[in-house]
């Protein structure tokens, strides 16, 4: 291992939780629209719970790890607001306003996340670094809105509550980010005691879980009361494609993807951390162009360079 090895762990769990949740969005949007994004956000968390029950077993030897009441309690939080409110938020703003719109007012959450970093860690980010944020927050932020001006003329019926949700899902993510830091142990405990972040992981998607218990109970009740008013949701393809989408997308978004944003909020600032986790809308544009021929603009080609060399300045 050469020196300075453990610097770099962060940012590159940042930039392959981003490129995981590349594959994520592709798969829970393909999901969303075979049974719905409440659906797909429980079973994803249900199948996420036992591939991390199942890998802490493997790696540390019992079902759940050992931590104080506090880390439990930081990281239940977590993954109420972060994964149960937040990911919810930001599934239903997609329905809503469409993905574009929706991953441009989410660009907001690094910021979130380096205030929340400063207000509760103390955490300051070195000049290069807030360089590197800005450029990467603007580079990402001008792809995403070069291709949300594209649908200028479309006027969604939910459009209002699409770009409230969005935001609550940007605010949730960035504080579910920062409670998973301080579940693992950051500015309260000393460093022997800090949880690993796959642990972590754990702990927060099993809460998670919990938590989309009463979200399920209310979106059960509403879709029963529009069936018997003979108001059919549209759905596009069948259910069990969906439930394979959903169950591929649990496996590199929930379990892989949380697990290595925890990775690099624990080797990392929360800012950085955030910024990197938040390349997805650069990493997907290759895939666009090369699985469904979308036409690349300059601009947003000038934007993926752009948000390339901030997160190279992170690196930094």
């Amino acid at each position: 291992m050469f020196p300075g090895f453990e610097s770099y762990v962060g940012p590159a769990a940042g930039v392959a939780t981003a490129m995981l949740w590349t594959a994520t969005s592709l798969f829970f949007t393909a999901a969303g629209r075979r049974i719905g994004p409440t659906l797909v956000n429980t079973f994803r968390l249900v199948l996420a719970v036992a591939l991390h029950a199942g890998t802490h077993k493997l790696f540390a030897g019992t079902w759940w790890p050992t931590a104080v009441s506090g880390q439990i309690y930081y990281l239940a939080l977590s993954g109420i607001v972060g994964l149960s409110i937040g990911d919810q938020a930001l599934f239903t703003a997609f329905m809503d306003i469409g993905p574009r719109l929706s991953l441009l007012i989410m660009t907001t959450s690094p910021l979130f996340a380096a205030l929340f970093g400063w207000l509760a860690l103390g955490e300051t980010l070195q000049p290069l670094a807030g360089i590197g944020v800005v450029l990467t927050v603007g580079g990402v932020g001008w792809v995403v809105l070069e291709r949300s001006l594209t649908a200028v003329g479309r006027n969604p019926p939910h459009r209002s509550r699409g770009i409230i949700l969005a935001f609550v899902g940007s605010v949730c993510q960035a504080g579910g980010l920062l409670l998973s830091k301080q579940g693992i142990g950051h500015g309260w405990l000393p460093e022997d005691q800090h949880l690993s972040p796959q642990a972590a992981t754990f702990v927060r998607m099993f809460f998670a879980g919990l938590g989309m218990i009463p979200i399920l109970i209310v979106h059960t009740a509403r879709a029963r009361k529009l069936r018997e008013s003979g108001i059919v949701p549209e759905r596009v393809g069948s259910r069990g494609m969906g439930l394979v989408f959903s169950g591929c997308g649990a496996v590199v978004g929930p379990y892989l993807g949380v697990w290595m944003s925890l990775m690099a909020a624990h080797h990392a600032p929360l800012g950085v951390a955030q910024t990197l986790c938040s390349l997805t809308p650069i990493f997907i544009l290759p895939v666009l162009a090369i699985a469904y021929k979308e036409h690349i603009s300059v601009r947003a080609t000038l934007g993926a360079v752009l948000a390339v060399f901030g997160s190279a300045m992170l690196f930094l």
